[in-house]
C-alpha cells in the first residue's frame, strides 16, 4: 500500500508558470445533470473550476443552464440535445467527464456510447454516476482510452460482480485484470483505494470520515480529478488521481472539525486556498 505524502502532494501541486495562459491548465467537458439530477453536475463544475481548471464547458440539460450560470458564470455551458455542439465539444476537449447526475435512460445511454465512440486515445475519459449505472447494465466495452472510473461500493459491485462484503483489496485487484491497461480506478468508500491496472500497489487514503456521507460528494470529487487531470503535467495522471482525491478527504476532515456535516460545495470553497498552500511549500 502506498501512503499519499507532503512530497506527493508538493510534486503534483507546483506554482504556475508567469507565462501560462487558461489553454494550459485543461479544455474540460463535463456531460450530464439529465432531469431530475441537475445539481449534481453544478456541483461537478464548481470543483472543476475551483480546482483550477482552464477551460469549463458543461453539457446538461437546456433547463439546468440558468441554474448552472447564476453558481458559475466562469463555465460555458449547452443543450445536451444539441449534437452539433456536443460534437464540436468532444473534439475539442482534452478531459472528458461523463456521468454526474446523468439519468439511467434511453437518451443517457445513447450519450454514453456517443462518447466512447468518438473519443481519441489522447483525450483523457473519467466515468462517474450515471454513466457508471448504465456501464454496467448494458456490458458496453470500454475505450482504451486515459481511463479513470469513480465508483462508489454498490457501482462497483455492479461493474465487477465482487459483493459489497467481499470487497477487498484481493478480488479488486483480481477485478482489474479485465480492464483495459492503464486504468485508474478510484474505489470510493470507509477507506478509499485509489488503483491503476497494471500496478500490483495501490493508494488508499488515510483521511475522511462519515461527514462526508452526503448527496454530492462523489459529483464533487469527479470535477476536482477533472480539473487535476488537465494540468500538472510534471506529474504522472495516477499521482494526480490520488493527490486529488486525498485532497477532497483531507479538506472534509479539516471542516468537520466545526462542522457535524460537510457539504460537497464547501469543499470545492476551500480548494484554491489549501492548493496556494501546498504550491508555496513545494518552492
Amino acid at each position: 500500500m502506498k501512503v499519499i505524502d507532503q512530497a506527493l502532494l508538493e510534486k503534483v501541486i507546483i506554482e504556475r508558470s508567469c507565462t501560462s495562459h487558461k489553454g494550459d491548465y485543461g479544455r474540460l467537458l463535463l456531460l450530464g445533470g439529465t432531469y431530475p439530477y441537475g445539481g449534481a453536475i453544478i456541483m461537478a463544475a464548481l470543483a472543476a473550476v475551483k480546482s483550477g481548471a482552464g477551460l469549463v464547458t458543461v453539457g446538461t440539460d437546456r433547463a439546468n443552464i440558468p441554474a448552472l450560470h447564476s453558481h458559475l458564470p466562469e463555465a460555458m455551458a449547452f443543450a445536451l440535445q444539441d449534437q452539433q455542439l456536443l460534437k464540436e465539444q468532444l473534439e475539442k476537449a482534452e478531459v472528458v467527464l461523463l456521468g454526474p447526475g446523468l439519468r439511467d435512460d434511453t437518451f443517457g445511454e445513447n450519450l454514453v456510447k456517443q462518447v466512447f465512440a468518438s473519443l481519441r486515445q489522447n483525450q483523457i475519459l473519467i466515468v462517474d454516476g450515471g454513466a457508471l449505472t448504465i456501464l454496467a447494465r448494458t456490458s458496453l466495452s470500454l475505450p482504451s482510452n486515459q481511463l479513470i472510473i469513480t465508483p462508489h461500493q454498490k457501482e462497483w459491485e455492479k461493474l465487477s460482480g465482487i459483493a459489497i462484503e467481499k470487497q477487498n483489496e484481493g478480488t479488486t485487484f483480481s477485478a482489474l485484470t479485465s480492464f483495459p491497461q492503464g486504468t485508474i480506478l478510484v474505489e470510493k468508500g470507509a477507506a478509499t483505494r485509489i488503483w491503476q491496472v497494471g500496478q500490483s500497489d495501490f493508494y488508499q487514503l488515510q483521511v475522511g470520515g462519515p461527514y462526508q456521507a452526503t448527496g454530492g460528494m462523489g459529483d464533487t470529487l469527479a470535477g476536482m480529478i477533472a480539473g487535476f487531470a488537465g494540468q500538472f503535467q510534471q506529474a504522472s495522471l495516477y499521482e494526480r488521481v490520488a493527490v486529488v482525491t486525498h485532497l477532497h478527504s483531507a479538506i472534509a476532515q479539516e471542516l468537520a472539525q466545526e462542522h457535524y456535516v460537510v457539504l460537497p460545495t464547501e469543499i470545492s470553497s476551500h480548494l484554491p486556498k489549501i492548493m496556494k498552500k501546498i504550491s508555496q511549500k513545494g518552492t
